[in-house]
């Protein structure tokens, strides 16, 4: 009998282990491969070397200390990866968060210092961020096919970055709430200047459906930084400074998942989010249940969130028309299309994501969002 019940209590153990959804985190190194990122002013010093060498450190950090978090990189040689391509491993992942690490550069040399960005436009020192954008973002120049890839969008130009100004990462508190721990590190542990937690529009950080950072270590433009960032004990110490802000963050998140009695799948510091249609979905307060056959779900494209209320016809929307929205958690979320046929729904959804590549299905029952995994099972046993 106690042989019974030790390996019944055994298989209880591994289902509930199956079950569970491993936490996932992405670690980003910028650059690599025929694009070598910003260079030192004698061109000897690399961003590329530097952002791979503290990134596989990184990982390896939270590898040995948190055995049971899964750790990828989107590169671990000197390869070249596309900005959409990093954004999809995350995704495909069903990453929980995202670090991407750069190395900065200025034409002022004297700059210095490090910084954490998410995504976003800040009011203040919006032309500085912009030009740092840029030239993060000017990667996509040497991608093939990056006009179609990224709709037309022009890093160099101003006006490409007017989205920015309407859109909010989903999870722009968690992204905050891990940054702010990465610059207090930097500027406690390693003694670095500390230029803040700021924001801007990112093309990598926006395509993630997740938390989501960008690290700066310092300026490369900037002789004495740059010998700095490339010595074997900045980088040790630079990337035991993000590290150790995933610890505090990952030890946040047990806390949150302990005192609310949830699992640590996809937990948040504000709320739990969910992931449905297998895309990042938002967060929800709370997710209506399907209760019955009765109640006939209607499904919509949701395809922009947004901090303000969009006017018809504005740029952001990139010319879909009509639309609708729903307000929650403090954005209007904006939807396109509505149909009670999933399938319906579905094709309408592969044309929304020529222009929002991140779009994805949501169900509605009299008005209130619901579960859209629920939704879909109701639709194909009723369509039968």
């Amino acid at each position: 009998m106690k042989k019974r019940l030790f390996f019944s209590l055994c298989l209880f153990l591994v289902s509930v282990a199956a079950d569970a959804k491993e936490y996932t985190v992405v670690i980003d190194a910028g650059h690599g491969g025929k694009d070598p990122g910003a260079l030192s002013a004698d061109r000897k010093i690399r961003e590329k070397d530097i952002t791979l060498k503290v990134a596989l450190m990184v990982g390896e950090s939270i590898t040995q200390k948190h055995p049971e978090v899964k750790v990828l990189y989107t590169r671990k040689t000197d390869k070249f990866v596309g900005l959409s391509d990093r954004a999809r491993m995350a995704n495909e992942a069903d990453a929980d968060l995202f670090i991407s690490i750069h190395v900065n550069a200025a034409k002022n040399r004297s700059a210095k210092g490090a910084e954490t960005y998410t995504l976003g436009v800040e009011e203040a020192r919006t032309e500085r961020n912009l030009e740092i954008a840029k030239r993060e973002n000017g990667v996509i120049l040497l991608e093939e096919n990056h006009e179609k890839t990224y709709a037309d969008f022009n890093p160099n130009s101003p006006e490409s970055y007017i989205i920015f100004e309407y859109m909010q990462s989903e999870f722009v508190k968690e992204s905050i709430h891990i940054a702010q721990y990465v610059q207090e590190n930097f500027a406690n542990d390693a003694n670095r200047h500390d230029r803040g937690v700021r924001q801007a529009g990112f093309l990598v950080l926006n395509a993630t459906s997740m938390p989501s950072i960008l690290v700066e270590l310092g300026y490369i433009s900037n002789a004495e930084e740059a010998r700095y960032l490339a010595s074997a004990t900045a980088q040790k110490r630079l990337s035991n400074c993000i590290s150790k802000a995933f610890d505090r963050y990952y030890a946040d998140l047990m806390k949150l998942s302990d005192s609310d009695g949830l699992s640590t799948e996809r937990s948040s510091l504000s709320e739990v989010s969910q992931k449905e249609d297998g895309r990042g979905d938002d967060k929800v307060k709370p997710v209506v249940h399907v209760a019955s056959e009765k109640e006939v779900p209607v499904f919509k494209v949701q395809f922009l969130s947004s901090s303000r209320k969009l006017s018809n016809g504005d740029v952001a929307l990139k010319g879909l028309s009509p639309v609708s929205y729903y307000y929650d958690n403090g954005l209007y979320k904006y939807t396109y299309g509505e149909s009670v046929n999933y399938n319906e729904i579905l094709r309408t959804k592969r044309k929304v994501n020529e222009k929002f590549r991140d779009a994805f299905i949501v169900a509605f029952v009299k008005g209130k969002r619901v579960d859209t995994q629920q939704a879909i099972a109701l639709f194909r046993q009723n369509n039968h």
